[in-house]
């Protein structure tokens, strides 16, 4: 990862699995600045991690044939301790034709995670989406450098 992380990175995005540099995956209390330990294992954690940044990677934007981990859409991820899943993502624009399917996509593709008790999404605006937080695999995919 040769970029600084946009946005703050919890304890989880230690993880390998986690490539895109611009994403919040963690806990919620790393998230919240707690110091709370997790009540989920480490291995169980990064399987978790795993499996939730696999099954993101399956849901594409259907206008860019890239997917909306790799497209940055994705702001955070928090596994509470009880398993829930709480995502915020953002779209590519406010007027975005894909607004009201691609939230149900996320929460059903994370929802199917093995160990997921359930999965929640919340579009944010803020900060607005830009090419800037793509990955450089999205923008190879992309012809854009």
């Amino acid at each position: 990862m040769t970029e600084e992380p946009k946005t703050d990175v919890g304890e989880v995005a230690a993880v390998d699995a986690v490539e895109a540099p611009k994403t919040d995956l963690g806990e919620s209390a790393a998230a919240d600045g707690a110091d709370l330990p997790s009540a989920i294992p480490p291995d169980e954690m990064a399987r978790l991690t795993d499996g939730i940044v696999s099954a993101l990677k399956t849901v594409y934007d259907p206008e860019i044939p890239v997917d909306i981990y790799e497209l940055g859409l994705i702001y955070k991820v928090d596994i509470d301790d009880d398993r829930a899943v709480t995502i915020d993502m953002t779209l590519t624009t406010p007027n975005c034709p894909s607004a009201a399917e691609l939230p149900g996509q996320v929460e059903n593709a994370v929802g199917g995670v093995p160990g997921v008790r359930e999965a929640k999404v919340n579009i944010v605006w803020d900060p607005p989406w830009d090419q800037s937080r793509m990955s450089d695999e999205a923008r190879t995919s992309l012809d854009m450098g």
